[in-house]
């Protein structure tokens, strides 16, 4: 599934990241809300642009202030906005609670500028962390425990659900579903600084047989290097106290400030949406990734040299 999707993803054409197409229940009911909305507004507009026109015609007559006011200003209003309130309450109790009740559970930390995923490992193992992107079975309930490490955030993936705030000190929740495999983009929804823009998430949705082979190729810890080059990309790893901010499971396990690296070969972007995952962007991303995306707390990269940099990406990519 994976090798599949990255084509479409490298040619920039993903699944549109557009609540106009729903790809579960509650986004279908959310698209819903939007069409009518857009259909509503269109009819007035037009209604307005009628009058408009008629009111440039040389012989017309204009009503009454008092018939304008009543009319216009109080009872078209009343009606209009009455009528969406029935119809809006009416379906939005169609929504599902945002609860965890009989739904698979898993976490997401939102940070400055991307997104940390915590899975509960295959059959009471360890907690598996992955980064920007959100694997589920189709078919499933998933409940997505939110919380944040700095600032307000907010998770939205129009195709599968409405958006919810990510807010530091606090747990919130947003129950998503997918009722077909594909990929899903979300972003976050709340500005939160200067890389707002490119904190973007992806959820992929995997028929149960290929999530459940995902998730226990997540459980395992890095792949040892393939190569010689690879090899030495590892310890360049070490020697750069590049551990100092990322964990690799079975290489170096206690950092948390960045990234967990464990699998980041098999991720289909890098830097939160901003570049599409390979040897050659992993090498740019480690050497100056203030130049990609100013701001981020990743400082660039110093004292290495061309090989040792190609050797770095080169072990990083392997790791899937």
């Amino acid at each position: 599934m994976h090798a599949a999707a990255e084509v479409p993803l490298a040619a920039g054409q993903g699944t549109l990241q557009s609540v106009l197409h729903p790809a579960g229940a509650d986004a279908a009911v959310i698209g819903q809300f939007a069409w009518v909305l857009f259909g509503a507004g269109a009819v007035i507009l037009l209604a307005v642009m009628a009058l408009l026109l008629a009111s440039l015609r040389r012989h017309a007559r204009p009503l009454p202030a008092r018939a304008w006011i009543l009319g216009a200003g109080v009872a078209f209003p009343v009606v209009v906005l009455s009528a969406l309130l029935v119809w809006s309450t009416w379906r939005s109790a169609e929504l599902r609670p945002q609860t965890s009740n009989g739904a698979m559970a898993l976490s997401v930390t939102a940070r400055m500028w991307w997104w940390d995923v915590r899975y509960a490992g295959p059959g009471g193992g360890p907690e598996i962390a992955a980064a920007n992107e959100i694997h589920i079975p189709v078919g499933q309930d998933v409940y997505v425990g939110l919380n944040s490490a700095d600032v307000i955030h907010s998770l939205w993936v129009p195709a599968l659900a409405g958006k919810r705030d990510t807010i530091p000190g606090r747990v919130t929740g947003l129950r998503l579903r997918a009722d077909k495999p594909g990929i899903y983009r979300g972003q976050c929804a709340e500005y939160c600084g200067a890389q707002h823009a490119r904190m973007a998430l992806h959820v992929v949705a995997l028929a149960q047989p290929d999530y459940d082979a995902w998730l226990a190729r997540q459980a395992r810890p890095a792949v040892q290097p393939a190569d010689e080059l690879a090899l030495r990309g590892r310890a360049v790893f070490l020697e750069q106290r590049c551990q100092s901010c990322h964990t690799i499971r079975g290489v170096a396990e206690s950092a948390q400030l960045g990234p967990d690296l464990t699998h980041v070969g098999s991720r289909m972007q890098i830097g939160a949406g901003t570049l599409i995952n390979h040897r050659g962007t992993l090498a740019g991303w480690i050497a100056d990734p203030q130049a990609i995306k100013p701001g981020v707390f990743m400082p660039p990269a110093s004292g290495i040299d061309g090989a040792s940099l190609r050797a770095l990406a080169a072990y990083l990519e392997q790791l899937k």
